[in-house]
């Protein structure tokens, strides 16, 4: 990147003092610097604009400058600054019931800051209550390859993305995995019906482990991080059978599907009868304007934390988890989204302008295109064939070749080795028509140009 006059001193005191995510050190290297968004678009400080076709972390769901969600945060924090939930205060009371309602059942839910940070409170909680339930031996939690619950250790023991585990081990004890069901590259001989052979391999699982031993099993509606993998609706629905027959509690992680990303509100809500026992959730819950993480538990769950015995409480405390502002603006994101009918309408637009990404299946290096909603990863291979995957420096190529272009989009790194190889689009939901031709144009005349 070309750094401009008035912006070497921000280089230098980034290099000498700020740890970037995810990054290799390249002392050559210039940092992007972004100044300022608006839209689905952003501005770094050379001036030029770019598309942002990952919703900055998956969490921009609404774009850059929604003045009223700002405005929300402004309006709170002079009424109130902050409040532990120790206590109660009205905003995070009005956002459990809207929870609550959104997911069609009555929940209990616990606040955090991070999608990891409740990955690790759904943990505990599952733990504590088959405890109290008499079953203190049913700890183990199952989870897929190639999935990503978060950072923190238990919700790293629960991620299965070996690049991301390297050097950080041993896993916290009593997490298990199981085969995703990812038919490109299935597990299974009969790929025709790998996704249910995937979810009969989770029975097999439990009873191997012995189902007085297995607590719960947790996954991702659609596989993000890991390569955006989309299994059938009927996969999810024989999950939630199996987990209801053997008392093993259904976790989804809906931190980058929940809140309109697939074209519903929830990504389980695709598939019948998966009403989850705990549902996870973070980045689109405040549209990324400020961190907050939710752990929603069925209130038949929470019902077991109400025992007035010693240490039957959640003994579990996150001194910024619900923080009020975070609160207000997660209420105002959600009205937002109600208000602009803007689920419906990703469910919609997706299927009229990012649906053309599946005509990029035609080319060579392309393995295959999967999708849903504004959810769209692209697995790249030098040889269709073998389905070798594309070499990190090709899959580097087309990502700088888009962001030449304007565009940002990003790819699924650092995670199964090797295997690195799928572009990944997930544009905030907000993102007008021309943004989104914008995107499939781009990354289609850079696809057919380097094919």
């Amino acid at each position: 990147m070309k750094v401009e006059a008035g912006t070497e001193d921000l280089v230098q005191k980034d290099r000498a003092h700020l740890w970037h995510s995810m990054a290799k050190y390249n002392e050559k290297a210039a940092p992007m610097i972004v100044s300022e968004g608006e839209g689905s678009w952003f501005t770094a400080t050379d001036g030029k604009k770019y598309l942002d076709g990952v919703s900055g972390l998956w969490c921009l769901n609404l774009g850059h400058g929604r003045q009223e969600i700002a405005q929300a945060a402004y309006d709170q924090l002079l009424n109130m600054s902050y409040s532990p939930l120790t206590m109660s205060h009205v905003p995070a009371i009005e956002l459990s019931t809207k929870i609550s309602e959104l997911l069609g059942e009555s929940y209990t839910t616990y606040f955090s800051n991070s999608g990891s940070e409740a990955n690790e409170v759904a943990f505990k909680i599952a733990r504590q209550y088959h405890a109290q339930n008499g079953k203190p031996e049913k700890y183990k939690i199952i989870s897929r390859y190639r999935a990503y619950h978060g950072s923190t250790l238990g919700a790293l023991s629960a991620t299965a993305q070996a690049n991301r585990k390297t050097k950080y081990g041993p896993s916290a004890p009593g997490f298990l995995h199981v085969p995703p069901p990812y038919s490109y590259r299935s597990s299974f001989a009969d790929r025709a019906n790998s996704d249910l052979a995937a979810a009969d391999y989770v029975e097999e699982v439990i009873n191997w482990e012995d189902p007085e031993t297995v607590a719960a099993f947790i996954l991702e509606p659609y596989i993000s991080g890991g390569g955006v993998i989309i299994p059938s609706p009927e996969y999810l629905t024989r999950v939630a059978e199996i987990c209801r027959k053997y008392d093993v509690l259904l976790i989804l992680d809906e931190v980058v599907s929940g809140f309109g990303r697939t074209g519903e509100m929830f990504g389980f809500m695709h598939s019948k009868d998966a009403q989850p026992d705990i549902i996870t959730m973070a980045k689109g819950l405040t549209s990324g304007y400020l961190p907050l993480g939710a752990t929603a538990v069925r209130s038949t769950i929470y019902e077991r934390f109400k025992k007035q015995e010693t240490k039957a409480h959640f003994r579990h405390i996150s001194t910024f988890g619900g923080h009020p502002a975070a609160c207000a603006v997660a209420l105002k994101s959600i009205e937002i989204l109600e208000r602009e009918r803007i689920v419906e309408r990703v469910a919609t637009v997706s299927q009229s302008i990012l649906s053309k990404l599946h005509q990029l299946n035609m080319l060579p290096q392309v393995g295959e295109v999967r999708g849903i909603g504004f959810l769209y990863g692209i697995e790249l291979v030098e040889d269709k064939e073998t389905k070798a995957p594309l070499s990190d420096e090709k899959v580097g190529a087309i990502l700088a070749a888009c962001k030449e272009k304007g565009l940002i989009i990003g790819r699924n790194g650092d995670t199964i080795p090797g295997y690195q190889n799928v572009l990944i689009i997930a544009p905030p939901l907000s993102s007008t028509e021309d943004d989104l031709h914008f995107l499939v144009r781009t990354i289609d005349t850079v696809l057919r140009a380097q094919a």
